[in-house]
């Protein structure tokens, strides 16, 4: 008798493995094998087919697409007087953290500055509210996104609750960032996807935004002002090194976290 099985195995791990053998005789006692060697193995990043698979799932929640014009970070006031006093009025990129999907190739690799573009359906304005501070940065969305950029689908994640996250990577043509992206994640029609448009009006010739409803969308990017917002700062729903649920099975595939 001979049974065989197999392993959903999970992205990013270290896997240490040993086989045993058992097979029934005719007497109807089994022999038992040795041990197998060890063998130790490391899993790679999502590939090319899973984060497609990832792509569609977040395709499916994206809802109708909202205006805006202004791309905004919010931070705590100590992070924007370090900018001003230390860092000469520049925020510098940093190593994307470990928050959402595990094997999503962006993680712990790629280096960019984390913006936001959702707004109040009611408003058309950003929110009010924040998880990651009381202070906000806005930026004019064509300085970052225009003809000349690039976008790129990083990830697809919920931690635990009914918010569902899509994270985008904006990168200037040409530049590390975009090079990193390339043959890495699946790159996106700029003037035609279901998270994040760009598109010049016929007449005028001016550049127009339109972002998704019903997902969170945090965008990776590589000038502006900062006001301290009205609202309140919901800790709760911070992202930073946040976990994805691996029991959702909106954003999850099968190839594991």
């Amino acid at each position: 008798m001979t049974v065989r099985g197999h392993w959903f195995l999970s992205p990013r791990t270290d896997y240490t493995v040993a086989v045993q053998t058992a097979s029934k005789q005719s007497d109807g006692n089994y022999a038992v094998s040795e041990w197998s060697e060890i063998i130790e193995f490391y899993t790679a990043d999502y590939s090319a087919v899973h984060l497609a698979q990832l792509l569609e799932k977040a395709e499916g929640v994206a809802g109708r697409m909202l205006s805006f014009s202004v791309f905004y970070r919010n931070q705590q006031e100590d992070y924007f007087n370090k900018t001003r006093e230390t860092q000469d009025n520049r925020m510098l990129p940093a190593v994307k953290d470990n928050s959402g999907s595990h094997g999503s190739p962006i993680s712990g690799k790629l280096e960019g500055i984390y913006f936001s573009c959702n707004t109040e359906f009611n408003t058309g304005k950003p929110p009010q509210d924040s998880p990651y501070g009381r202070y906000r940065f806005e930026i004019q969305a064509e300085a970052l996104f225009n003809t000349k950029t690039n976008l790129y689908f990083g990830d697809f994640y919920c931690m635990y609750t009914a918010y569902h996250y899509v994270i985008l990577v904006l990168a200037p043509e040409g530049y590390p960032g975009d090079l990193f992206c390339k043959g890495r994640l699946p790159a996106l029609d700029i003037s035609d996807n279901r998270f994040l448009t760009c598109t010049q009006e016929e007449e005028e010739g001016r550049l127009v935004f339109h972002h998704a409803q019903d997902v969170i969308l945090e965008v990776d990017l590589a000038l502006g002002s900062v006001e301290e917002i009205q609202g309140h700062q919901l800790s709760s729903m911070s992202t930073i090194n946040a976990k994805k649920d691996p029991s959702c099975k909106t954003c999850n595939i099968s190839v594991g976290r």
